[in-house]
């Protein structure tokens, strides 16, 4: 009578060992299929933000603000996707408003920039955000100090140069600080050299003695030497176009045409696309 009992046992035992089997295999599907998606959506985001780079550098401000919106909402926390998109906005305002007489109340009559300057302040503040609560629970967060001052510089740029106004102290002594802090630890960061540069040359070129003074001094040629060295750096490819461009807004701010032409050519080959250089270069076609 001991067989039968036997042999149901060794059943229910087989028929255990089947479930769990396939319980198992079900969990590692689900968990192939959730990092498979994951993977799917990380490489969706990076090309969207490549994309973006590039129309970017290539002076497409508008569709580049355009493209990074399609990322998904999930990734609508993300400071580098928050940095471009509000650098996109800046130049598209930059575009739209420099240039003009100082007498022309040009903003007034711009409605596409009142839209604009709307996006730009949303971006700007969920950025700072973001960055602060992140350094809150990491002061050390290289990438993190970056991106508080680089938006924190966007939103100062956007002030003293499109607005014209003298404002956005806090967030220029909160973007100094932020970039000083990262840069001494770690001097070789090309972006944060940059973005630090770019506040010496304008301090230095743009202030009054006084100014210049209570905001901590400038220095252009130290920022020339500072961007010249970055944009030598073997860097990833838009980090080194990054310091390109720098390099050769500084050239022309500087009147130096002859070594501005040979970065923009260096630029073009690399965004073709660019208008902004193609008129630059017509203009010093045949000119030394």
């Amino acid at each position: 009578m001991a067989w039968p009992h036997n042999v149901g046992v060794a059943r229910s035992e087989e028929f255990a060992a089947v479930w769990r089997y396939s319980q198992v295999r079900t969990a590692l599907g689900l968990a192939i299929a959730v990092l498979s998606f994951g993977a799917v959506a990380g490489t969706q985001h990076a090309t969207t933000l490549l994309d973006a780079q590039r129309l970017f550098y290539n002076a497409n401000y508008e569709a580049a603000a355009s493209l990074i919106l399609t990322r998904p909402a999930a990734e609508s926390d993300d400071l580098a996707s928050l940095e471009l998109r509000s650098s996109a906005l800046l130049f598209q305002l930059k575009r739209l408003l420099e240039g003009r007489a100082a007498k022309d109340d040009a903003l007034k009559h711009c409605d596409t920039c009142q839209g604009l300057m709307k996006e730009f302040f949303v971006e700007i503040q969920r950025g700072q955000t973001l960055a602060r609560e992140r350094l809150r629970a990491n002061p050390l967060d290289d990438e993190t100090l970056f991106f508080l001052g680089k938006l924190d510089l966007n939103y100062v740029w956007l002030q003293l140069g499109p607005l014209r106004k003298k404002t956005g102290w806090d967030e220029y002594w909160e973007a100094r600080k932020s970039l000083d802090a990262l840069l001494a630890r770690n001097p070789g960061h090309v972006r944060a050299r940059v973005a630090r540069a770019w506040i010496d040359y304008i301090v230095d070129t743009k202030m009054p003695w006084g100014t210049r003074w209570v905001l901590g001094g400038g220095n252009r040629k130290k920022a020339l030497t500072s961007v010249r060295e970055a944009a030598r750096v073997d860097a990833d490819f838009f980090t080194h176009a990054e310091a390109e461009f720098a390099l050769w807004d500084m050239q022309v701010r500087e009147r130096d045409m002859s070594n501005a032409t040979d970065t923009a050519r260096r630029l073009a080959r690399d965004f073709p696309e660019n208008r902004e250089l193609a008129t630059f270069l017509a203009a010093r076609s045949g000119l030394p």
